[in-house]
């Protein structure tokens, strides 16, 4: 078992794993493009079905002349505290497969995308900040303010920043403002069977 962040493993894994979690509470300081670009270079090194690295990012850097566009995107809820992030990024993948596969649909661009995101989640744990995953964005707004063509689907978006007091959130947000807990391993993972639960 690990134990850290008030959080306990069942079984021995690394700490970053229970130490990585989604804060609302984010200072809003300007982070180095740099730094950014480290994060999301870890992100772009994700597995891959057929190499196909379907994921795409779009950025912004809080002050930025973008910054109150890609805001604008996310759900009203989401922009009460998001807007205090250092950074807000769009994952998109490309739905379609290379040219090798004559343009057939792909399977797993959304499964690639997902992982990319994770290791962006464990690369920002590893740089100082943190990283929130949001499905609470404008999916369609985002596809046109962007120009992005429908072979693509806009995935979510993350809010990127460093750890602020809970005390600069709304109430309700203040009350959420804690690493969450996970179902028991017993309850995901089944050996030689499928349950539905």
């Amino acid at each position: 078992m690990t134990k850290t962040n008030s959080r306990e493993s069942q079984h021995p894994i690394d700490p970053l794993f229970l130490d990585r979690w989604s804060p609302r509470a984010f200072t809003g300081e300007v982070i180095d493009e740099s730094d950014l670009l480290t994060i999301l270079d870890a992100a772009h090194w994700a597995p891959s079905s057929a190499n196909q690295q379907p994921w795409r990012f779009v950025y912004a850097l809080n002050g930025s002349e973008d910054w109150s566009k890609f805001v604008d995107l996310l759900v009203e809820s989401n922009q009460e505290w998001a807007k205090n992030a250092s950074a807000l990024i769009y994952v998109v993948s490309r739905s379609f497969n290379g040219d090798f596969s004559e343009g057939r649909k792909s399977y797993t661009h959304s499964f690639d995308a997902g992982t990319a995101w994770g290791y962006l989640a464990l690369q920002a744990r590893l740089s100082g900040f943190y990283a929130h995953g949001m499905g609470g964005i404008k999916h369609e707004e985002i596809h046109k303010a962007f120009s992005i063509p429908d072979s693509y689907r806009v995935e979510a978006g993350v809010a990127l920043g460093r750890l602020a007091d809970k005390s600069v959130l709304s109430e309700r947000n203040q009350e959420r403002e804690v690493p969450s807990l996970r179902k028991p391993l017993s309850e995901v993972a089944f050996r030689g069977k499928f349950i539905a639960n």
